[in-house]
């Protein structure tokens, strides 16, 4: 069921089988999953994560690589929902463990955000991450190139580089070794600081020995048009001609709700796991992006899938086995006579 503010008052009694934070990939994955195994489960979706700003799903089995990602979850989020899922939009603010089950503290609604919890034996951490892009006086200049020739991912769009007069923009300097692995896809690499951080002349020394511009000048404004990069232009007035770039600044790790709970055991702001993403603490599972690993929709979508069925296996392990009564055999009653 489609949630609101206008019916939350029909699920606050539950107790979801699981309560599953974030409505990408990995998060409807699971939410189809255990919804299809009969399980009770909320998806609780904040909007705009980092899938809705792929804009082509060039390398995801079975999809015609034009696909946005938006597409991807809009036909996920109907599938959970057509199985029998809960979806509700709001922010996922905490989570408290009361033993045989957790309480997930949800804000609804973004003027005047109405705080709600839900009950779950289980919790599917699948918030994830949102990358860091240039901090441009227009914004909506760096988001006319993200997602479409202005890339995040090397593993993702490395092959749509191919060759190319390519930028890596960094924000620190241990990010710049990006630019010794983006050169398996093109060897024309210009290395941007955007005036963030001085580079070392050890570093300035490899670039110069690999043949890689470093300009250091804050970036004024990305050139092209049509989502099409064309060029940089600089706060000094120079410029450059560029046809792709790979921005590598870092992550905003969409976790804050789960750094209160003890047992959890971090590697950074990525949470271990186990082979089934289970995390350290037996009631709580993570996802895609914010577990360790590699960042990609098809090993979130996987994810989903084997938190969902270890939740299943639990339950199900718990619970006597249905039978079918008439056909049990009942030794109290009294013999049929013989033929």
């Amino acid at each position: 069921m489609k949630l609101t503010s206008r019916n939350l008052d029909q699920r606050l009694d539950t107790l979801y089988d699981a309560v599953i934070a974030g409505g990408g990939a990995g998060g409807l994955s699971a939410a189809i999953y255990l919804a299809r195994y009969g399980l009770k489960c909320l998806v609780i979706e904040k909007g705009k994560g980092r899938s809705m700003w792929m804009q082509e799903l060039r390398n995801y089995v079975g999809l015609d690589p034009h696909t946005p990602g938006r597409d991807l979850l809009k036909q996920g989020t109907t599938a959970a929902l057509g199985w029998g899922a809960d979806h509700l939009r709001a922010f996922v603010d905490k989570v408290t463990d009361q033993g045989d089950y957790l309480e997930v503290q949800v804000n609804v609604g973004k003027t005047h955000p109405t705080a709600v919890t839900f009950k779950a034996k289980y919790l599917i951490a699948a918030t994830g991450i949102i990358d860091i892009l240039p901090e441009l006086e227009n914004m909506q200049n760096v988001y006319d190139y993200a997602g479409y020739t202005l890339h995040v991912c090397m593993i993702c769009d490395g092959f749509d580089m191919w060759d190319q007069k390519a930028i890596l923009i960094a924000a620190r300097e241990p990010q710049i070794e990006a630019a010794f692995v983006l050169n398996w896809f093109t060897p024309y690499i210009t290395v941007l600081t955007d005036g963030k951080f001085p580079v070392s002349e050890a570093m300035k020394t490899r670039l110069q020995a690999h043949g890689y511009p470093l300009i250091e000048t804050p970036i004024a404004r990305f050139l092209g048009e049509n989502h099409q990069l064309q060029g940089v232009e600089f706060t000094d007035g120079t410029r450059i001609e560029v046809t792709t770039g790979l921005v590598n600044m870092g992550s905003i790790y969409h976790n804050h709700y789960l750094k209160a709970i003890p047992e959890l055991t971090w590697d950074g702001e990525n949470l271990v796991t186990d082979e089934f993403c289970q995390t350290t603490h037996p009631r709580i599972f993570a996802l895609g992006d914010l577990k360790k690993g590699v960042n990609q929709v098809a090993i979130a979508v996987a994810d989903g899938c084997l938190a969902a069925t270890k939740i299943w296996r639990t339950i199900r392990r718990s619970q006597p086995p249905r039978i079918w009564v008439e056909q049990v055999p009942n030794p109290a009653a009294e013999p049929l006579p013989a033929g």
